[in-house]
């Protein structure tokens, strides 16, 4: 009698062991529905840093600044119904963003919550998809790219185009083609949000169209990875266009001199495992955001410059898997041209970075440092904005539970 009990409460530690360990790294999932057609899934992803630059304090700003916080702190919840219809929402929490991408804030920036993704997906054919709510619009890979995914410690600082951030609220269809050898994407978006003509010439919706071309295994979903450690061998070459009419003033004070807004971009991704050596990774784009050099206009509006204006430039990674050991070796380079940024016209910036990821589980928990140069062509502070050259060195905890 007493071995049974023994062996009753080993067998249920280990189912509970195995339960845990089946739902740490996947989060908690319930099924409902007459035939349990239904699922929901909660997800919790964090990325917890420990920042170091050389300068943005002391009494000159010429001292070193330290930093613990969040880069991204998010509960994702996914949903599915049968084979047609699922759902995706995620918040986000982020505290103190004090250190920013080209320098560091004069007050605490303080906290916000938002609802970052909240898309309704409907799958009526693998040729035909469509996405509608707020999720990431089809302009760059980069942007696309899962953000708790990516080659390097983080995608590009420089990416994010004028009037949004890196999400947008409309309607996309997008499907696959060819044996997944094709994918297209057109999507109506917000673009810059609904203002009175005092603000803005007029309030269009913002269009883009994206494609790729697989040439080994399909990327055949709406995001991409920065990296697929391994486990796929994939080269893929694609580009998008993006535009929106009228949407901002050369000379806000006069109402006039009206802007037209459009994007483009380029990019190819490549990994290939090979055998006993490890995995190569090389990924590279080209972006042009167009504003109708709005930023020569008398009075031009603030959107149209700064580092989400009006700009061009590009940037090249690479990365190498060891064959034995989860250790990636990571390497970046990226230019920039600013039509105008910090108060300096035609400024350029380039930067470049190189480090690790070591996957203790993969992309659910895994531990990067990245050491980075930020290069201005033109130092000095205008009208109190400085632009200085400076480096960092972040280290950085990824949990995905």
């Amino acid at each position: 009698m007493i071995k049974i009990t023994k062996a009753g409460k080993i067998s249920t530690v280990a189912a509970g062991l195995l339960l845990v360990a089946g739902t740490a790294f996947a989060g908690p999932r319930m099924t409902f529905g007459p035939n349990e057609e239904g699922a929901l899934q909660i997800d919790y992803k964090g990325q917890f840093q420990m920042t170091v630059r050389d300068t943005g304090s002391g009494e000159n700003n010429d001292d070193t600044t330290t930093n613990f916080n969040f880069r991204r702190n998010r509960l994702a919840l996914m949903g599915k119904y049968g084979d047609m219809l699922s759902l995706y929402v995620q918040t986000e929490f982020t505290e103190d963003q004090n250190i920013t991408t080209l320098g560091v804030a004069n007050a605490n920036q303080g906290t916000e919550f938002q609802l970052l993704d909240a898309v309704m997906r409907f799958k009526l054919h693998d040729s035909f998809r469509l996405n509608a709510g707020k999720f990431k619009y089809n302009l760059s890979r980069e942007n696309l790219e899962a953000c708790e995914m990516p080659l390097t410690l983080d995608r590009s600082l420089f990416i994010r185009t004028a009037y949004t951030t890196t999400r947008d609220t409309g309607v996309a269809v997008w499907g696959n083609l060819f044996d997944d050898i094709f994918q297209y994407r057109i999507d109506a978006m917000e673009g810059r949000k609904a203002v009175s003509g005092e603000t803005s010439p007029s309030s269009n919706f913002r269009y883009s169209f994206r494609g790729h071309v697989s040439l080994l295994d399909p990327e055949n979903d709406y995001g991409y990875k920065g990296t697929y450690l391994g486990k796929k061998k994939v080269l893929t070459v694609g580009g998008a266009y993006q535009f929106e009419p009228e949407i901002a003033y050369g000379d806000t004070v006069a109402r006039t001199d009206k802007k037209d807004y459009q994007a483009w971009t380029v990019d190819g991704f490549f990994e290939y495992p090979l055998e006993g050596l490890g995995t190569v990774t090389a990924s590279a784009a080209y972006e042009d955001v167009d504003l109708d050099d709005a930023y020569k206009g008398a009075s031009p509006d603030a959107g149209v410059i700064g580092i989400n204006g009006q700009k061009n430039g590009w940037y090249a990674k690479a990365g190498y898997m060891l064959p034995n050991l989860p250790l990636q070796f990571f390497g970046r380079y990226e230019k920039w041209r600013f039509a105008s940024l910090n108060n300096i016209f035609d400024q350029k910036v380039d930067w470049y970075g190189g480090g690790a990821n070591y996957y203790f589980r993969g992309q659910n928990l895994k531990l990067t440092m990245e050491l980075s140069r930020t290069d201005f062509n033109n130092e000095g502070t205008v009208n109190g904005l400085t632009s200085k050259d400076f480096t960092s060195f972040v280290t950085q905890l990824q949990l995905i539970f």
